[in-house]
Order: C-alpha cells, then structure tokens, then sequence
C-alpha cells in the first residue's frame, strides 16, 4: 500500500491568515440620534444633559464607533463632544459605522507587520475564516503581500485561486 504524503505540508508554500490578528475586543457603536429631539435636531443643553446623564462605563475597554442612524445634520462638534466622554473608558473610538472598526483596525495592523518571513515565497492568503474577517483587510494584506512574495494565491491549499506571480 502506497504511503499518503502530505505534499502541501512539504512545500515552501506559506499561509498568511488574518484571522490570526482578529481583535478580542468588544466592538460596538454608538447612535447619536438617540439623544436628538425626534431623532433628527440638535438642542445643544439637551444634548449636553444627556450625555452628562448616560453610563459611560458600559463601554469600558470596548472600541467605539460613533455614527448617526438618521440623516440629522450634526454640527461638526457634537460626535467630538461624544468621544470626549467614551476617551475615559473606551480603548479605541472612531466616527464612523460599527463595521468600519475591524476595517479600521486591519488597516492600521497590516501596516506595522513585518514582511520578511515571505520574502520570495509562495503565499497562500486563508480565505475561509470563522470569523468576519473584513474584505477590505484581504486588499491591504495583498497589497503588502505583493511587494515581497515570489506568489499569492488566494483560499486554501487544496483549492486556491492564483492571484498574483512574480516576474522573472
């Protein structure tokens, strides 16, 4: 009977998962509208008694997004004066969608690893993840990917889809 070899195993073939620098932290947002009178105006003392009236410590250690479900025009000042308050509880707080957080987050990551381990190598870039990994976080990490890597393919290894190969 013939010996079953793990041929993938033996390769050269690199994988790059991002679901290795998925973050722990809780993620949420926060709607502003919920403090403007009928969803959509800004009445300045009642907006600031508000905020002064909500728990703050709901969002401890949490990353924060701040955004309005309505189409209100918010003067320029009421998200700052938001984040003013979440800055003594939150780790991390944008203006934005809840779903620009882990875009937001991978951006920032992928920029501050390092590279060199992929140097001239084929690369498989994971695409099955468990967790939402964002589909913008696949393109920066091509981006990166790209500028060092002999090949890129993207999936897994029993299936991947070629995607960029280095000229010679």
């Amino acid at each position: 009977m013939d010996e079953i070899v793990n041929r993938v195993a033996q390769s050269a073939l690199m994988v790059f998962d991002l679901e290795d620098y998925f973050p722990k932290q809780v993620r949420t947002g926060i709607d502003v509208s919920q403090w403007l009178y009928e969803g959509f105006l800004l009445k300045e003392k009642d907006f600031r008694e508000a905020l002064k009236q909500h728990d703050w410590s709901q969002y401890q250690d949490q990353w924060v997004a701040i955004y309005c479900s309505t189409d209100a025009i918010l003067p320029t000042w009421a998200p700052i004066l938001v984040a003013s308050y979440l800055t003594e509880t939150a780790d991390w707080v944008i203006l934005g969608q809840p779903e620009s957080l882990l875009d937001l987050y991978y951006q920032k990551k992928l920029e501050q690893l390092d590279y060199s381990d992929y140097q001239d190598k084929p690369v498989i870039l994971k695409g099955c993840s468990k967790k939402p990994v964002p589909e913008s976080a696949y393109i920066v990490a091509m981006q990166h990917l790209q500028k060092v890597a002999k090949s890129i393919m993207f999936g897994e290894a029993c299936s991947a889809v070629p995607l960029f190969k280095k000229g010679k």
